[in-house]
């Protein structure tokens, strides 16, 4: 599928409207349909049969006034529905940050119970307005109306589990876990089971191109900018890579010959937004996850072991990623490289993932102390000399920073000997 209906399909995610939209447009369906079978008959529907039991036999002033106390009720739920939405946002936005507000957005869940509610009003409505007393050539659409009674309940169980979901949404460890499980979603989907082919070749000179877009970069085309490229007989190099920000006129490759072209094939090629995506970016949920962090280690929060658990699920990633391969941003045609990219290498995700939380933890002996712990461990799955380098390098930035803002001798010396303890496995491989 092309990168840029990807990111359309992205994008249609953070409609919070969408989804409760096509649920009241389906209630709109059914209660017209609804209607529809039992002014043509073919419901086979008899108010004095036993299975009527089950449904409404009730005459048109009792049904006015049922479908009117759904529309009425149904509709103020939604609203209180939506206020607590709202009021969980605002406090996830202030506790946890306002990039994860994307996430509570994207809940389809939350979504589809509002979409309940809205679609039962809508429901309760469009059959209400085809109920006629005796004065007006009597009909009730009991099959309608029964099917309101059925949606109230529905209606009520929804109630109940939003209330639960929301509850639970809100705990910033589900936060944390569900960042958690997109980031092992995206070491899946954006590394390699197999070593990738780097480019060693120097980056060509001969022109520059621009792109007209402007914005956060959140996909690239590579297949379709490769075979340009091919067809031209050119190398092109890519200065950006997914998740940067793009000013107006920047300079976005390098090129190995001048083409006339290069802009028509750089606005196809490249997706850009006012925000970054998850779509092709390996450390959008890295940056997530450090921001829950750091925010945990601010002054007006001071919730070290929530920083602590990001640390853990950080190193849980890491894990994952020991037996995978960082992808190398080449791609090739017919045996000859056309395209080379930019890409997030395994010191720069580490980097994303642990400088900023050890920059905010200075004197939190329970935070450095779990740092130390979960290089430890990454160290011992990790068996790549390069890897186990760039975990060294973090393991001695943290007990640097212990040494200059730790000044118990006694909390010192125990994170001396976890750092022994990281040292000694690094040292057996």
């Amino acid at each position: 599928m092309n990168s840029r209906i990807r990111a359309w399909l992205e994008t249609l995610g953070d409609q919070f409207w969408l989804r409760p939209g096509l649920i009241v447009m389906a209630c709109l369906g059914l209660g017209q349909f609804a209607v529809w079978l039992e002014t043509a008959r073919i419901a086979g529907y008899d108010a004095s049969s036993p299975a009527s039991d089950w449904g409404y036999t009730g005459g048109a002033e009792g049904a006015r006034a049922l479908l009117s106390a759904v529309a009425s009720s149904t509709i103020g739920v939604a609203g209180t529905t939506f206020s607590i939405t709202i009021a969980a946002l605002s406090m996830a936005s202030g506790q946890m940050g306002p990039r994860l507000l994307r996430n509570f957005i994207r809940d389809a869940r939350n979504q589809v119970a509002l979409g309940i509610f809205l679609g039962t009003f809508a429901y309760a409505l469009i059959v209400l307005r085809t109920v006629r007393t005796v004065q007006e050539t009597p009909f009730v659409p009991h099959l309608a109306v029964s099917g309101a009674i059925v949606l109230a309940m529905l209606s009520v169980a929804t109630l109940v589990w939003f209330v639960h979901h929301t509850a639970i949404g809100i705990n910033v460890e589900t936060v944390v876990d569900a960042v958690h499980d997109d980031l092992c979603d995206a070491i899946g989907k954006h590394t390699l089971e197999e070593p990738d082919v780097r480019s060693t070749l120097p980056i060509p000179g001969a022109g520059n191109a621009t792109a007209s877009g402007c914005g956060y970069l959140q996909a690239v085309d590579a297949d379709n900018l490769a075979d340009w490229a091919h067809e031209r007989g050119i190398l092109v190099s890519l200065r950006v890579r997914q998740g940067d920000y793009v000013p107006a006129g920047l300079p976005l490759a390098h090129l190995s010959s001048t083409v006339e072209d290069a802009t028509e094939a750089l606005d196809k090629a490249l997706t850009f937004g006012p925000r970054p995506a998850a779509l092709q970016d390996l450390e959008y949920a890295v940056r997530q996850l450090s921001e829950v962090a750091v925010r945990a280690l601010s002054p007006g929060t001071n919730d070290p072991f929530t920083a602590g658990s990001v640390v853990d699920h950080l190193g849980d990633a890491l894990c994952r990623l020991a037996p995978r391969f960082m992808p190398g941003g080449v791609t090739a045609r017919e045996g000859r490289i056309v395209l080379v990219q930019p890409m997030t290498d395994y010191a720069g995700l580490c980097d994303a993932m642990l400088h900023m939380i050890r920059q905010n933890a200075a004197g939190s002996v329970h935070v450095l102390a779990r740092m130390l712990e979960v290089l430890t461990r990454v160290a011992e799955v990790e068996r790549r000399d390069d890897r186990r380098t760039e975990l060294r390098r973090h393991a001695d930035l943290v007990i640097a920073a212990a040494r200059r803002d730790v000044a118990e001798p006694a909390d010192l010396m125990d994170l001396e000997e976890r750092y022994g303890r990281f040292r000694t496995t690094t040292s057996d491989a």
